[in-house]
């Protein structure tokens, strides 16, 4: 069953069951995400943030390390905007050898 088609209170009754207890905004935050309201999480920011917390750099750092500007990075991590193919093969290479992101700072 998709979000659009949940049935808001049965679902808040039964979360708050499994809780045992009430939870004050439970109802509207399942109204907003039923309405397609509210943070989603891109599979493109997923890879980004992946890569930069693989490399154990800042934001500042790794946007320095693979030469793009930090208000680029900060977009991408966000959901703003998708990085390019090119930088998400990367991204995926860096993720799969950390090191490779210490080898990108060496200029």
């Amino acid at each position: 069953m998709g979000i659009k088609k949940i049935d808001v209170e049965k679902v808040a009754t039964a979360i708050e069951a499994d809780a045992g207890e009430t939870l004050p905004d439970l109802r509207q935050a399942l109204a907003e995400a039923k309405a397609g309201i509210g943070r989603v999480t891109t599979p493109e920011q997923i890879i980004v943030r992946q890569a930069r917390e693989k490399s154990g750099l800042t934001q500042s750092a790794f946007a320095e390390c693979i030469k793009t500007p930090m208000a680029t990075l900060r977009d991408w991590e966000q959901g703003r905007f998708a990085p390019p193919g090119g930088v998400l093969c990367l991204l995926r290479l860096i993720i799969k050898h950390p090191e490779l992101s210490q080898e990108l700072s060496v200029t």
